[in-house]
């Protein structure tokens, strides 16, 4: 049974512009170590960068809090899975957000054009 889904777009230039104004800095309030290691090796990190954020928001959309009531945004980390695919770890005040909706899988999909990401997340019990 689904028991939340979440949905955000986020628009790429806007995350190329918060990188730019904010670096590093920035970018480990809102990301893990391993998210900021993997997309700055891209070509052009904004594409990928702004999918992991609506990763996030989705999921806490999916949960039904927002971020700053369920957990932080770096408690919620895209992986990529053993074949490839983005899979989500959520640690702290997510995992026990997530856990208050008894959902026992979570499901991820990402994708991104030049100019929008987007992400979806289901939680299913």
């Amino acid at each position: 049974m689904i028991v939340g889904i979440g949905l955000d777009l986020v628009d790429v230039e806007r995350m190329r512009q918060f990188h730019e104004r904010w670096g590093l800095e920035g970018l480990l309030r809102v990301f893990t170590t391993a998210e900021i290691d993997y997309c700055t090796r891209m070509a052009d990190p904004a594409p990928s960068l702004a999918a992991r954020f609506a990763a996030k928001e989705a999921f806490y959309k999916a949960v039904g809090t927002g971020w700053g009531v369920g957990g932080a945004l770096d408690e919620v980390e895209v992986r990529r899975g053993p074949t490839g695919d983005p899979d989500l770890a959520v640690s702290g005040q997510a995992a026990s957000t997530l856990a208050r909706t008894r959902a026992y899988q979570l499901h991820l999909t990402l994708t991104h054009t030049a100019a929008t990401a987007a992400a979806v997340v289901i939680l299913e019990r």
